[in-house]
């Protein structure tokens, strides 16, 4: 049995879509940038300390994650608020990103740790389309103030990678790390 260690609605709605069944037992760990470290060993390390905060019975699966959005070296996390928001989206309009997600497997006393990088294009954006999106109110729990998969969709003009990663799980490589671990059909 997979055990999904996060609360995020769309992260289970991606598991369900690709038919790997799973429950949720979500993990609170602190998501605190260490000073000097880089974007992926971040992402990487959340999802290892997620993955180990959960309980897991045996021949359970945990699976844990952990999405960034870096652009000018700036890794991007959810914004504290509309402000943040606004500004993040300024600094991804007419620009392209890489939106960084680092996974955790975890099975007894074997883990697996991996990390999905997917590159975004964004359409430039006037402080007009900021404002109307901000207000929506999409952006709050997002890393980098947006989510691909709903009102954002129209600024993206182009991916190079997994869009599920964008949404914040990169399935194709979880999955390849399941059968790994003799789990998938």
């Amino acid at each position: 049995m997979l055990v999904l260690a996060s609360k995020s609605p769309r992260r289970r709605e991606i598991l369900r879509e690709a038919g790997i069944p799973f429950t949720v037992r979500a993990a609170e760990v602190p998501e605190v940038r260490r000073e000097g470290e880089g974007a992926e060993e971040y992402v990487r390390r959340l999802a290892r300390e997620k993955a180990h905060a959960v309980p897991a019975a045996d021949g359970e699966i945990i699976l844990a994650a952990d999405t960034v959005v870096v652009v000018d070296g700036e890794v991007l996390e959810k914004p504290a608020g509309a402000e943040d928001a606004s500004r993040m989206l300024r600094q991804l309009s007419g620009r392209r990103h890489a939106v960084l997600t680092g996974i955790c497997l975890k099975k007894g006393d074997v883990t697996i740790s991996d990390c999905a990088t997917t590159l975004v294009a964004f359409a430039p954006l006037s402080e007009e389309e900021i404002a109307a999106y901000v207000s929506s109110g999409e952006p709050v729990d997002k890393a980098g103030a947006y989510g691909i998969q709903g009102l954002a969709s129209k600024f993206v003009e182009g991916l190079e990678g997994c869009y599920f990663n964008v949404v914040g799980l990169p399935v194709a490589l979880v999955y390849k790390h399941l059968r790994r671990m003799g789990c998938g059909k």
